[in-house]
């Protein structure tokens, strides 16, 4: 999913590129493994995990808020790009920009109304402000929140006594998967900044991929022919 030619800048750039892919490609695989294996479970021997529909729906979130950070780095979302194709390069920049500007705030928006909603459930206090954070307000403890089914995997000791007061969990506290809130908001700001920079810098001039069909032709062209 390398769209638009993207190529990493220096060793860390790349480590962190590296990590990115394998971290979709984890809970890609993790998703597949699941939903096999409860497939094969029940079919088969008429049994079945009861916590692989949940967790599959944790990781399937996990995927999707993540690969949107991931696409605006390598420029990999689709868009309607007929009338950036009507207007010559220097235009298209400047609707490049007013579009990277939309999405600059939208992610703001984001970033707070994700940290408001889970930092409840991590014993947190959400933010004050309707628009933007004003500061902190006092939030109801809701660490003792817990999913339906899926098991505590490790450190059931650690988080009862850091967030549950030493009470016990009985299942996995629901701030661990809405972790992926505020993270990943965070992420999607901080490629939007990184690809607004790229606007600016004229290595591209949108936000989207355009023709990706023709590009991925092109792709397994080139990959032919290294062959």
């Amino acid at each position: 999913m390398s769209a638009r030619g993207y190529r990493p800048k220096g060793r860390f750039g790349a480590a962190v590129h590296g990590a990115e892919e394998t971290i979709i490609a984890l809970l890609l695989g993790l998703m597949t493994l699941v939903t096999f294996a409860n497939v094969v479970l029940r079919y088969v021997f008429n049994s079945q995990i009861i916590w692989g529909l949940e967790l599959t729906l944790v990781l399937f979130a996990w995927l999707v808020l993540f690969g949107i950070a991931y696409g605006f780095k390598v420029t990999a979302h689709l868009g309607v790009d007929a009338i950036l194709n009507l207007v010559p390069s220097r235009t298209r920049r400047v609707l490049g920009l007013v579009a990277a500007a939309v999405c600059l705030g939208y992610a703001l928006l984001f970033l707070k109304g994700a940290w408001d909603y889970w930092a409840p459930f991590g014993g947190f206090d959400a933010t004050s402000g309707r628009w933007f954070p004003t500061g902190f307000a006092d939030s109801r403890d809701q660490a003792w929140y817990e999913t339906e089914q899926i098991p505590i995997p490790f450190g059931q000791a650690w988080l009862e006594q850091t967030f549950n007061l030493g009470e016990e969990y009985e299942k996995l506290p629901r701030f661990i998967p809405y972790a992926i809130l505020p993270v990943a908001a965070a992420l999607i700001l901080l490629r939007l900044v990184q690809a607004t920079v790229r606007i600016v810098r004229g290595e591209i001039d949108c936000l989207i991929v355009s023709h990706e069909a023709e590009d991925a032709v092109e792709d397994v062209a080139a990959r032919n022919r290294e062959a």
